[in-house]
């Protein structure tokens, strides 16, 4: 249960606005075709799908910045585009969104991540994907370095964005996570499996149960299982805090030296997980940045992404939803 007063927790409100969050990680965009379906193609046994309507969203860390943007915070995003359409739309959607360019580099060698979803009749037909997963140049890396050299004074907090999508590479992780504890900034993490267990010494690992089991090639079942993950997780990554994600079962926070702490999950009724995991690595960071403690930080990203599995497709949560509803809901 969330012991705060609702001063309290207006002031907690009041602080997300205008904190800078720079996001680095995979860059992504979404784009979707919907129609309809009214006949089967002579071509092949599959069917014809009439587009009505295509518009592009955020992906990725891209959608993690955007969930900084609608939660009062300036987001600064950190990663590649090619030279593409695809690029060129990327950063239509960050001029429409006044959101800083400065990070996004554009590397000719490689495309812009986009995932197409063709939609008919509220089914989904199926998904192409046209991306690299090979790991970012020397030159690339150091570009992104310079730029976060560049900014890290103005920052509150970074978050690490892996999609294992090959900007985050060794190298980066090390070097931003240095950066940022020479720096004093908050640092967090949402991993993926290729480098899950670089990201050492960070202010908050956030896993999910699928991720640590694949890792450590166990299976997450009873209550003992979550706590020895956990505990694993601390032992293994030296970090201040792991924030395990259990889905249905809410989160479990670990520190170190401390029992372990269950929030339960806090979605009346699952529409859509999607983007659930970008909208509570986004609260937990703005919350952190805002001096909220460690258990009012998770509880408010837990209580977000519950907020977004309600809704269907990417939604980012508006921070007057998110604190009017706990004002409302919870004291």
């Amino acid at each position: 249960m969330l012991n705060i007063s609702k001063d309290e927790l207006n002031g907690i409100r009041q602080s997300f606005e205008g904190k800078k969050i720079a996001v680095v990680g995979d860059m992504m965009l979404d784009g979707y075709f919907w129609g309809d379906v009214k006949r089967i193609s002579p071509e092949a046994p599959v069917p014809v799908v009439e587009i009505e309507e295509e518009f592009f969203r955020f992906g990725g860390a891209a959608n993690v910045a955007l969930n900084i943007l609608k939660l009062g915070g300036i987001p600064f995003p950190v990663g590649i585009i090619g030279n593409d359409e695809d690029g060129k739309k990327f950063n239509e959607l960050l001029q429409k969104e006044n959101i800083n360019s400065d990070g996004i580099i554009v590397d000719s060698s490689r495309p812009t991540t986009i995932k197409t979803r063709v939609i008919a009749e509220n089914q989904h037909i199926v998904r192409i994907d046209r991306e690299s997963k090979t790991d970012i140049s020397g030159d690339i890396e150091n570009n992104i370095l310079s730029v976060i050299r560049n900014k890290i004074s103005e920052l509150d907090a970074i978050i690490l964005q892996d999609y294992n999508k090959g900007v985050l590479t060794k190298r980066l992780i090390k070097e931003i996570i240095k950066l940022a504890n020479d720096h004093n900034k908050i640092i967090t993490v949402d991993p993926k499996f290729d480098n899950f267990l670089e990201y050492k010494n960070v202010t908050v690992f956030k896993p999910n149960k699928k991720e640590t089991e694949n890792i450590f090639g166990i299976r997450i079942q009873s209550d003992e299982d979550i706590i020895k993950a956990g505990e694993r997780l601390l032992d293994k990554l030296q970090s201040k805090y792991v924030l395990l994600t259990l889905g249905e079962l809410g989160v479990a926070l670990f520190e170190n030296n401390n029992s372990v702490k269950r929030i339960p999950t806090k979605a009346r009724k699952v529409a859509d997980v999607s983007g659930a995991g970008d909208t509570v690595i986004s609260t937990l960071t703005m919350a952190l940045a805002a001096n909220a403690d460690i258990y009012t930080s998770a509880y408010l990203a837990n209580y977000a992404g519950g907020l977004v599995c309600e809704e269907v497709g990417i939604v980012p949560v508006e921070i007057d939803k998110l604190f009017n509803t706990i004002e409302e809901k919870v004291l």
